[in-house]
């Protein structure tokens, strides 16, 4: 039985087993034959590139490699900082494709937003010191996903090949392409069972992995815990780089502490 309800570990174990009996499961950006059935396992990286590291080991594990989209602008984390720079760089050892996440921050003009995700995919390239075949866009509006945006060279995650944009309800039933993500910590369009991977030839699978974790918290424990690794995470970053941090670090640790009891 698939709890749902719960985004642990052993029920995403669960769905890439699900996923492997089902299929031809491709890599955006890599596998750029066009294919009848496919399945893609696609990861928005919002808030934590530690919890995303940890997914994509629990794919390595169970033989499984998948897309990561992170952000360049992003107020939570640097994609470019040296832990997160060793996280990539494992991640693409095991097989994984590291693909751009963007913010396009209202622009409407296709051609000025053709110029943004050019620029950034440069910049991500460059640092990361290998070539990004691939993008997503952050909280597409339905005008953006409309526009069907194909640039040369580089697939858009949500370009028809690989996604259908559904204008109501109704269209939901009859896509040529069936997308289902568990954004805002549920699952949305249904479910990754049996049932929607034997209606459908070509699926897109979203996940976010900061909903993802061993214990499978609800939302409330998920972003309290997320919370908690992100100042551990600032504490030992601040402790690197300032002597006189010492003096005051348990006892600031001790008032974390007392705030999260």
């Amino acid at each position: 039985m698939m709890d749902f309800d719960r985004m642990s570990y052993a029920l995403y174990r669960q769905i890439l087993s699900l996923i492997k009996s089902y299929g031809t499961q491709i890599v955006l950006g890599r596998d750029i034959q066009k294919k009848n059935e496919f399945i893609i396992i696609r990861h928005d990286v919002e808030f934590s590139p530690e919890r995303a590291y940890r997914l994509s080991l629990v794919e390595t594990e169970e033989g499984v490699c998948s897309n990561y989209f992170f952000q360049i602008a992003n107020n939570t984390y640097n994609i470019f900082s040296k832990r997160n720079m060793k996280y990539i760089t494992e991640m693409q050892g095991n097989g994984h494709e590291i693909g751009l996440h963007i913010q396009l921050n209202g622009l409407i003009e296709e051609s000025c937003m053709a110029e943004v995700i050019q620029r950034e995919l440069e910049v991500m390239g460059i640092m990361l010191g290998t070539k990004i075949r691939a993008f997503s866009i952050h909280r597409p509006t339905p005008d953006i996903l409309k526009k069907n945006i194909k640039l040369d060279h580089v697939i858009n995650a949500y370009q028809d090949d690989y996604f259908t944009f559904a204008e109501n309800e109704a269209d939901l039933n009859t896509v040529k392409v069936k997308y289902i993500s568990d954004a805002r910590h549920q699952w949305n369009y249904g479910k990754p069972d049996e049932k929607m991977f034997n209606q459908y030839k070509k699926v897109q699978v979203l996940t976010h992995p900061y909903s993802w974790t061993e214990n499978g918290y609800d939302n409330l424990h998920n972003f309290e815990s997320m919370i908690e690794e992100k100042n551990n995470e600032l504490m030992e970053s601040i402790d690197q780089e300032c002597k006189h941090f010492n003096e005051v670090k348990e006892v600031l640790q001790k008032s974390l502490i007392r705030q999260s009891t």
